[in-house]
């Protein structure tokens, strides 16, 4: 695992160059990929110029470039611009992008939405499988986020595994984030079930104390190991058994956060992370 830095994760508004120098200046191993930018850049100058300018850092996850949930024009548009990104991406070293997926509907049924999901995603991870990528798939586990919803959906780690096994193209894992697996009410157990391969990429973060889990919302929380309300260094113990090697990205949607100056932002979420790491016994 490496810490990895994700800068509007944290309210930091940073293209790739500025990226890769924060990362550098505050100690992240490394860096989402903003494919648009790299493939401009990549156009203007070369693929071997884009490659230098990450000297030192790794390459975390590449910007998921599909409108897979919006009309079909431009789900099919997007999906014509696919091959040349993956391509892009996969030259430029970065295997792994990742996506969200709602927990609820108002228009589709349990059966309906699955059937929409398989459909729009198999034809996505074809075309990232014949580029060598996986797809992280994110699932939603506040039960306040699907409370009102007519219709629920996947919200938790073995409902996602489902459907990326019915999507079948084999490249399909988790995007795991900490505070989902919190609110679905997983258990440390069910991580240890699974295989590196289910992981494609990890969010980090912590939960306010003095709510309750049902009662938890999806856009407040705080940073790594600020509150202790999630069990962080038991989680990443169990990761680095199952064998995850890839970026730990901390995404807190925390307003103290977003109230700091850039620099104060990104060396608070540093030091989460060297918490995390210190209290699970990473290297």
């Amino acid at each position: 695992m490496f810490k990895n830095l994700s800068p509007g994760a944290i309210g930091v508004s940073a293209d790739m160059q500025q990226g890769l120098s924060y990362a550098r200046q505050f100690g992240f191993e490394g860096l989402d990929l903003n494919i648009h930018q790299a493939s401009q850049m990549a156009e203007e100058q070369s693929i071997s110029e884009v490659k230098a300018l990450w000297d030192g850092i790794k390459m975390g996850g590449w910007s998921f470039p599909v409108a897979w949930s919006g009309p079909e024009e431009e789900y099919e548009e997007s999906l014509a611009r696919l091959p040349a990104l993956a391509a892009l991406a996969a030259e430029l070293g970065c295997f792994r992008t990742s996506t969200w997926i709602p927990p609820a509907s108002n228009e589709k049924t349990y059966g309906e939405n699955w059937d929409f999901h398989v459909r729009r995603f198999r034809p996505i991870t074809k075309i990232l499988a014949d580029h060598g990528h996986a797809l992280g798939l994110e699932f939603i586990g506040p039960r306040t986020s699907r409370a009102k919803a007519t219709h629920g959906f996947v919200y938790t780690m073995d409902g996602m595994r489902g459907l990326a096994a019915a999507i079948g193209t084999g490249n399909v894992g988790l995007l795991l984030d900490a505070w989902h697996w919190y609110t679905a009410q997983s258990t440390l157990s069910d991580l240890a079930q699974l295989y590196p391969e289910d992981i494609v990429y990890v969010h980090v973060n912590d939960a306010p104390s003095g709510i309750d889990v049902e009662d938890q919302i999806d856009n407040v929380r705080c940073l790594p190991a600020e509150t202790g309300v999630i069990s962080l260094a038991e989680f990443f113990e169990i990761l680095a058994q199952v064998g995850y090697d890839g970026p730990v990205t901390v995404e807190p949607f925390s307003q103290k956060l977003r109230e700091m100056e850039p620099e104060q932002a990104l060396q608070a979420t540093i030091d989460s992370l060297d918490i995390v790491w210190e209290q699970a016994g990473l290297t």
